[in-house]
């Protein structure tokens, strides 16, 4: 059977069943348990600072009223990061690189700190739509241009997620399955393009950890225009 190189991307399913939402599951059982102690050995320490460092970084952006936020931002973020690395494993399928399922992350989001915005100071937030000084001639098409720049944020979101973790399995794919195919033939450049492997495997791992901050701070930015 031949497969595709876009074949990775589609959801596994097991007797006409998407196992998509058991994926989605799996970064759960990384997390430390609940216990009568904050802290039971080292690696819960580590996830706290780690968790502790995450929040830090989000919350330098908002002012105290967007501190009540901190919950659910830093566990979204949490939650990408881990899909998004062990979506590098072999045999493994990553939920992110779904443009479903990362608009289904952005727009209740975006549309959350929109609403935001509109309940506590309406006037602000609809004062965003026109820059101020602006020419009476442009203000009908800067109106237009910027609203539609609002609303395209949670697709910019999702899109941005998407296709750098899509390209950056892809890449993998194509230069491990040119390892395979050369080894027998030119062992030399088959050496080369595993190192290349993995260096682009490295390449990865940051880009699968920078992908995942960058959604929750640019979430976290949106928030703060509207607080």
């Amino acid at each position: 059977m031949n497969l595709s190189f876009f074949d990775q991307f589609s959801s596994p399913s097991l007797l006409g069943i998407p196992l998509i939402l058991i994926s989605l599951t799996f970064p759960a059982l990384l997390l430390p348990t609940p216990g009568n102690r904050w802290i039971t050995n080292r690696l819960s320490t580590l996830q706290l600072w780690f968790i502790n460092l995450i929040t830090k970084q989000l919350m330098i952006t908002l002012d105290k009223k967007g501190h009540k936020w901190a919950l659910i931002l830093t566990s979204l973020m949490i939650f990408l990061l881990l899909i998004n690395l062990l979506g590098l494993l072999p045999y493994t399928f990553t939920p992110t690189t779904q443009l479903s399922m990362n608009l289904a992350l952005a727009f209740p989001l975006w549309l959350a700190t929109l609403l935001t915005g509109l309940r506590n100071q309406p006037s602000a937030s609809l004062g965003h739509l026109l820059p101020e000084g602006t020419p009476t001639p442009l203000i009908p098409a800067l109106i237009l241009i910027e609203t539609t720049s609002l609303l395209i944020r949670p697709l910019a979101l999702g899109v941005r997620l998407t296709a750098n973790l899509t390209a950056g399995h892809l890449l993998i794919q194509l230069i491990s399955t040119a390892t395979m195919a050369l080894f027998s033939t030119m062992p030399v450049i088959s050496l080369l393009t595993l190192l290349i492997l993995f260096l682009l495997t490295i390449l990865e791992v940051a880009v699968a950890m920078i992908q995942a901050y960058v959604f929750v701070l640019l979430l976290s930015l949106y928030l703060q225009e509207n607080i």
